[in-house]
């Protein structure tokens, strides 16, 4: 990867402008788009989980299906039946190398460690590119896959589907009118982990099995042994080699909808104010992490709080302040599990659940939350932002006319860069406040928190 993916201040800005209304359809134009007529072909990486809807969502676009890659053979084999054409592989690398000239885009549905590398080989080779959630695992493979996207003039979408949602835009919409007035504070907290995570690598090692590629499974990890149950499969996410955490599996659908109407922007600084008990190797059961951002363009300075833990550990997961969810409690009998808070001096917009899709309302001098599309402040509000016709279809779309995807790399990998930062405050400990330097990736005040800006891949997972 480059050393050069740096931001400057006017960069910033365009992109600020980007998040909201039509001018989230004026990215980069592409190299060349396709016809409405060209066969898109389309290599998918990882097809197991998440991947398994991916590579038949891509199909069900017009996407003509060329290669299968997954470590497990039993996974490529189910879904071979599906796609008896496409060639089949364990290791992606072998796949650009015996294909290259064959695939025009890639899906990207792998273990995060794998997502920035994965993006980078193929955009290096001029693919087109649809990549899960988080986009990737480091902040640094973040900002090279935007400067990729845009150097390379390629379609790009992040896989955070409540971005096609009409409520989620709706909520931009009403936030970015001045309905809740100037917004000061946003809280997000969700259920995450739902798979093991609080705890110490496990000792000794187990067979691999037979249909299980481990070595390229590991891809650009450090080597550790196998082990049954523990990392492979979905056991990933809570391991610092492999995930990100419950920030990296839902802050992408989370903050998505306020990261968007706040037009956030790189935070100034970031803290993980309290978690419990941290391991080595990784994420704590639960904690909670607060961003500052700067004033932007018009929008005053304001604090992001991110909760995360799961209510069903016996360890009582960290949440907001009850001052700051008593009419969320009023109006549904309770907090949610999940949801985002945006506080503004006139009033609150909250969206349950974990998508950001569906939003209420409760101004000052109210007591209860009202559905979005009922409260009368945000009836008169019109509509700015183009809907979807779909979430992959928005990326075929790109591919096929040039219109940028809503969560397109130039947006989303921001939003990933903000999201990252949380995981590297975590790691860097508690009550450590790390002032940030967004356009130049470091941290003026804590060298430590620099170590985890980017990963150092194993020999033969460079890209």
């Amino acid at each position: 990867m480059s050393d050069r993916p740096s931001q400057t201040r006017r960069e910033f800005l365009r992109r600020s402008s980007l998040l909201t209304g039509a001018a989230a359809l004026g990215a980069p134009a592409l190299g060349k788009a396709l016809g409405a007529n060209d066969r898109i072909r389309v290599a998918c990486i990882g097809v197991g989980g998440k991947g398994d809807s991916d590579s038949t969502d891509a199909a069900a676009c017009g996407g003509e299906i060329v290669a299968l890659c997954d470590v497990s053979r039993k996974t490529l084999d189910r879904k071979a039946a599906e796609f008896p054409k496409a060639k089949q592989f364990q290791d992606y690398r072998k796949m650009f190398e015996a294909l290259g000239k064959e695939i025009d885009a890639v899906t990207i549905s792998t273990p995060d460690h794998h997502h920035g590398l994965a993006a980078t080989i193929a955009m290096q080779m001029g693919k087109h590119c649809f990549c899960q959630k988080p986009l990737t695992q480091t902040v640094y493979e973040a900002r090279t896959l935007r400067r990729l996207a845009a150097e390379k003039k390629l379609a790009t979408q992040m896989g955070n589907q409540g971005s096609a949602s009409e409520s989620l835009r709706r909520a931009v919409e009403v936030v970015q009118a001045g309905v809740i007035g100037n917004p000061l504070e946003l809280h997000v907290w969700t259920n995450r982990p739902v798979w093991p995570q609080g705890l110490d690598r496990p000792a000794g090692n187990d067979p691999i099995p037979d249909w299980l590629n481990w070595d390229v499974w590991l891809g650009p990890a450090p080597e550790r042994p196998y082990k049954d149950h523990v990392y492979h499969t979905f056991r990933w996410r809570g391991w610092y080699d492999f995930g990100t955490g419950a920030l990296g599996d839902m802050a992408c659908h989370t903050v998505n909808m306020p990261f968007r109407a706040l037009k956030l922007g790189y935070p100034t600084a970031v803290e993980c104010e309290l978690a419990s008990r941290l391991y080595p190797e990784s994420f704590p059961k639960t904690s909670r992490i607060r961003y500052e951002f700067p004033a932007r363009e018009s929008l005053p300075p304001l604090k992001f709080w991110w909760y995360d833990g799961n209510p069903q550990d016996a360890l009582s997961p960290l949440r907001p302040p009850s001052a700051a969810v008593q009419e969320i409690a009023a109006s549904m009998g309770g907090v949610p599990d999940s949801g985002s808070l945006i506080i503004g001096d006139k009033g609150k917009v909250f969206s349950p659940g974990d998508d950001g899709s569906g939003f209420m309302l409760c101004l000052k001098g109210e007591h209860s939350f009202v559905g979005g599309d009922n409260h009368e402040a945000a009836r008169a509000v019109p509509q700015s932002i183009p809907r979807s016709p779909g979430h992959m279809q928005e990326w075929f779309r790109m591919m096929r006319d040039g219109t940028p995807a809503y969560s397109n790399f130039d947006i989303a990998a921001y939003l990933t860069e903000i999201i990252l930062l949380g995981c590297v405050a975590l790691r860097t400990g508690e009550g450590i406040k790390v002032d940030w330097d967004g356009p130049n990736m470091k941290s003026p005040n804590c060298p430590a928190a620099n170590e985890f800006v980017r990963r150092k891949n194993r020999n033969g997972w460079e890209a």
